[in-house]
């Protein structure tokens, strides 16, 4: 069973004004969870104390949810509270995340959810970006899109090829008419490439070596950032990199660079290779580590760094849930 909550308001205590707003609103919370009036166990509604002329729950009986037991109260009096607003909580027979509604002047609420929000996460190498910005993508119910799968995807494509990765026209000719696609099912990014799933071949060591060489080439960037924008104007989304909120999305309104020492990075990264059965050395991932930083903060294109504007968020520390923990708080300040 999940509980789903809502928000509307009305802009005049009327009987006429409070069944539009109630039937709409229950009509989306029932549209954007896939609801069927079967599902439904029991509504719940409350009302500032400014709205006498309609019971909401009346309102949602007449407009077609009258299956099931509803119940209504009245809301304390709070100074600074917004006015003329019903609130509704669903409990409903369903498996699966609720996706709350918030509609009309109430979406002033909850704008992290009515507003669209794009979050940028840059950071070096096994900072532990990749897993913030998933995690924080699922519990704010929005996108989340791997670039470092997009770069990682070029460069499977040159060794697929037998392209030199030295040679720069070679590799802009790959990428005039490469086959790449973004995918998502069940939650998870796919990388398509030429018709092929490769999710799991672009994560082998050499290609995410060979990754930030091939990002390092103007000709390799433009195609995937011009992807990358489009995504971002379309929806809701946590995207995370090198250059996200410096050339990516400079002007996105969350920042976040993610770092942690050298040495932790590479033991994260140690315990991954090796639990995927990599047979890998920590001072050789240490090593590469430090290099990779080097050739990533170095190169003229698009370089990492930290955007003026950005929240550095030390993982070295932290677990996985306090760095989300962490970012949320953040965004939640400026909403």
């Amino acid at each position: 069973m999940i509980a789903i909550r809502g928000a509307t308001t009305i802009s005049a205590d009327t009987p006429e004004d409070i069944r539009g707003a109630v039937k709409e609103l229950l009509i989306e919370i029932k549209s954007a969870n896939g609801l069927e009036i079967e599902n439904i166990v029991c509504i719940m509604l409350s009302n500032t104390a400014d709205i006498t002329s309609f019971y909401p729950a009346k309102a949602a009986r007449e407009a077609g949810f009258g299956g099931c037991p509803l119940f209504s109260s009245l809301e304390p009096t709070i100074e600074g509270a917004l006015k003329l607003c019903i609130r509704v909580m669903i409990l409903a027979e369903l498996d699966k995340k609720p996706v709350p509604v918030y509609l009309r002047g109430a979406a002033n609420l909850r704008r992290d959810i009515t507003k669209k929000l794009v979050i940028a996460l840059d950071g070096p190498a096994g900072s532990g970006k990749s897993t913030a910005a998933k995690n924080l993508a699922r519990e704010l119910n929005i996108l989340y899109l791997d670039t470092g799968a997009m770069y990682r995807a070029c460069a499977l494509e040159c060794v697929n090829r037998g392209i030199d990765l030295s040679d720069e026209s070679a590799v802009k000719a790959v990428m005039d008419d490469i086959d790449l696609k973004i995918e998502y099912s069940g939650g998870r990014q796919i990388t398509v490439l030429g018709g092929k799933d490769v999710s799991e071949e672009i994560r082998r060591p050499e290609i995410s070596g060979l990754a930030s060489k091939v990002s390092a080439y103007g000709c390799v960037r433009r195609k995937m950032v011009e992807m990358q924008r489009r995504i971002a104007a379309m929806m809701s989304c946590v995207m995370d990199g090198r250059d996200i909120g410096t050339n990516v999305l400079p002007n996105t309104e969350h920042k976040f660079y993610v770092t942690a020492s050298v040495e932790v990075r590479a033991k994260r990264r140690y315990d991954e290779d090796r639990a995927k059965g990599y047979d890998v050395s920590y001072e050789n991932i240490v090593k590469e580590i430090r290099e990779r930083d080097k050739r990533d903060s170095e190169r003229e294109i698009a370089p990492l760094r930290c955007a003026e504007d950005a929240v550095v968020v030390d993982t070295s520390s932290m677990t996985p849930e306090e760095a989300v923990g962490f970012i949320k708080n953040k965004i939640q300040e400026k909403i």
